[in-house]
Formats: C-alpha cells, sequence, structure tokens
C-alpha cells in the first residue's frame, strides 16, 4: 500500500533545537552540579522526557529541575531555534500533494506549537500529539497511534520520522514504515543501527522515497 500519512517529530527532526536543549540542561546542570556534566554528557538526554532525564540524575528534585530547565528554555527559545536545509521545501511540497501529515513528540503543547510558529511549519500541520496529549511516549506506540486516529490514517500506510531510537522504534512499535535523518545529533551510524527503513540525508529525500514529483 501506499503512503498517504507521515508523522513527524519535532526537536531534531523538522526544527534545529540542539542548542536550545542542550544550554538549558548546562545552565540547569550547573547550578546543582557545578561542572559535572558536559556538552557531551547532555546529549544523552536529547530524546527521553525531561521527567525521566532528571528523574535519574536527582529523583528528589525533578519538578523543580524541570521548572529551571523550561524558565531558561522559554527565555531563549525564538532565538536559540534554527532550520535545517531542505524542510521547509519539503513540508510544503507534501502538504500541497494532499499528504496526512502531523507532528508526534514529547514536549509540551505550548512548546512545540511556539516552535511550529516560529518555523512557519505551523500551517502545514492539523495535528499535534505532546507529551500532555498520552499517557505514555515513543517509544511505546500511544502517541503514533493517537495521531493516526486523529488522521483516520492506518499503519500500513504511514511513515514515521524522526532524529532518535525512540521515533524509530515508536514507529516500528505501532507498525508504521520508519524514516531516520541523518543530521540527528546522536549521529547516522548510532539511528541507522536501529534500522530505520530509509535514512534521509536532506528532508527533501522524502520525496524521492516517497516518489513525490517536485514542481
Amino acid at each position: 500500500m501506499k503512503v498517504d500519512t507521515i508523522l513527524f517529530d519535532l526537536d531534531g527532526t523538522l526544527i534545529n533545537t540542539n542548542e536550545l536543549i542542550i544550554t538549558s540542561f548546562l545552565h540547569t546542570l550547573d547550578h546543582y552540579y557545578p561542572g559535572e556534566y558536559t556538552r557531551e554528557k547532555v546529549i544523552n538526554f536529547i530524546g527521553p522526557p525531561l521527567y525521566d532525564s532528571f528523574y535519574g540524575i536527582d529523583s528528589g528534585r525533578v519538578d523543580e529541575m524541570i521548572g529551571m530547565y523550561r524558565e531558561h528554555n522559554l527565555a531563549h527559545h525564538d532565538d536559540l531555534i534554527l532550520e535545517y536545509k531542505g524542510v521547509y521545501e519539503t513540508i510544503k511540497t507534501l502538504h500541497e500533494k494532499g499528504y496526512k501529515l502531523a507532528v508526534v513528540t514529547t514536549k509540551k503543547r505550548n512548546t512545540a506549537q511556539r516552535g511550529l510558529d516560529v518555523s512557519g511549519l505551523n500551517k502545514f500541520f492539523d495535528v499535534l500529539v505532546s507529551i500532555d496529549d498520552v499517557e505514555k511516549v515513543k517509544p511505546d506506540p500511544e502517541p503514533l497511534n493517537k495521531a493516526m486516529k486523529a488522521l483516520s490514517s492506518s499503519p500500513e500506510t504511514t511513515l514515521m520520522v524522526g532524529d532518535s531510537q525512540y521515533d524509530i522504534l515508536g514507529g516500528k512499535n505501532a507498525g508504521t514504515l520508519t524514516a531516520g535523518v541523518s543530521w540527528t545529533i546522536k549521529g547516522e551510524e548510532f539511528l541507522s543501527s536501529y534500522e530505520p527503513d530509509v535514512m534521509l540525508s536532506n528532508m527533501s529525500d522524502l520525496l524521492t522515497f516517497l516518489e513525490v514529483g517536485v514542481r
């Protein structure tokens, strides 16, 4: 069956928030554990929900650390978001061609929506599934299933696109096709080890994979 639905992760896939996330983690962790956390260590926290990352560090101060993280993140949000080459044009083309599109993210809804607004991608997505909308996050299939239900889509005709193992595993667990992005901060080799159906070097490669004609 031909793909008619595409689910996208947000951070690290559609918009480059790597520096925003890293500096927010470092700001928070330097406050509680001065000098203990490097950029390299912080990269490991990209992908899972904030609660899980901070719980593994200090289960007694999770809410406190999340609060500090979010305060810094929101204060610098618009200045530190960057575009990935080819994303806007590709999403625009998919939208024009009638593909059903959704964002599936572990971010809170208001922050995710802000990222879509700042990047100008908001007009292409009718469905956004955030951490506020589910009980379980990727790699559990619940968020993907919720997005597919909202779009009246089936796993057999759906593709999940993301930059982390949680996206690829989430797609596999939900029964969709999967696409990894080579610009993942965790490295293309790492993401390839989870065996996505296709690895994209540029988001425009998605058009080739789907055999979409570009005007």
